[in-house]
């Protein structure tokens, strides 16, 4: 058996152990195989159908989720995240920020079109240049609650 196929195979009997009465588990490894954490599991299977449902009436549609966590791929780039603090500052062209940066013009440009594309800053032209800043109040917020996190 292929290890694909036989990690397969034992998630399906791991889920079906799962309903057994009295069954706990501790999960030491993820998905990717890396070790994580213990996880501590309920000592019996149970399903409370009323927080259930609860919780699925408030979730976002499909479409919502996956543009969201299209957006998290963009702050997942420690460049673009850099970008974005130098436009906090000030509106800037691209080449002083490829300057403060330390960075090539096209390395600057290229990190630009994926955070104008995903709506996270604008641009305006001012004869040949042009000007970058963030597109809105939003940008700032999410990092800095960012940082207010793995600061705490």
């Amino acid at each position: 058996m292929n290890p694909r196929a036989k990690e397969k195979h034992l998630q399906e009997k791991g889920k079906e152990r799962q309903k057994e009465p009295g069954f706990s588990q501790r999960i030491r490894k993820g998905e990717d195989g890396m070790a994580l954490n213990d996880i501590e599991c309920c000592d019996f299977y149970q399903v409370h159908d009323d927080v259930v449902q609860a919780v699925r009436d408030k979730m976002p549609q499909e479409d919502e989720l996956y543009d969201l966590a299209e957006i998290f791929k963009v702050f997942g780039d420690s460049t673009r995240i850099k970008i974005l603090y130098v436009l906090f500052e000030a509106e800037m062209c691209v080449c002083d920020i490829a300057q403060l940066l330390n960075m090539t013009q096209s390395a600057i440009s290229h990190q630009l079109r994926i955070l104008k594309q995903s709506r996270l800053v604008k641009s305006r032209r001012d004869g040949k240049a042009v000007f970058y800043s963030l597109a809105d109040s939003h940008v700032r917020s999410i990092i800095n609650q960012g940082i207010e996190h793995i600061e705490e």
